[in-house]
């Protein structure tokens, strides 16, 4: 029988609201760079406001294509393999926006099993889903 392991609670993060979409913020800067210089000097001319709904467009595309893509893996099977040859498995719940953070639920680990539980990519080395 699985041993249940208690949760562990984050700290809240340093942007106000704690959930790491402030635009100002450096992670954010560094992270989501934008290749739109800017929005009002694009808009001024004519070649700006074509190639900025260009990269609307496109931007539009590919996240659609990126919820398209967690919404099809949602609630299914996956396996970890975890630095220092730790393997895991868990049913995937959600990423967060940078793909940072996966969410997952019923995380069977060598110690015990976590009910919730919050791997940073940073941790995993590959995954892989059942289909």
């Amino acid at each position: 029988m699985a041993t249940p392991v208690p949760v562990l609670r984050l700290p809240r993060g340093p942007e106000p609201n704690s959930r790491g979409f402030d635009p100002n913020s450096p992670r954010f800067i560094a992270v989501c760079r934008t290749s739109i210089t800017s929005s009002f000097a694009a808009a001024a001319s004519r070649a700006g406001a074509d190639e900025l709904r260009l990269e609307q467009s496109a931007r539009a595309q590919l996240r659609e294509r990126f919820l398209r893509c967690v919404l099809a893996t949602c609630n299914k099977k996956v396996h970890f393999q975890m630095h220092d040859n730790v393997k895991v498995e868990a049913t995937f719940g959600a990423s967060d926006i940078d793909v940072l953070n996966f969410q997952v639920s019923d995380l069977n680990t060598p110690i015990g099993v976590q009910k919730e539980a919050l791997l940073r990519c940073q941790d995993v080395i590959s995954y892989t889903f059942d289909l």
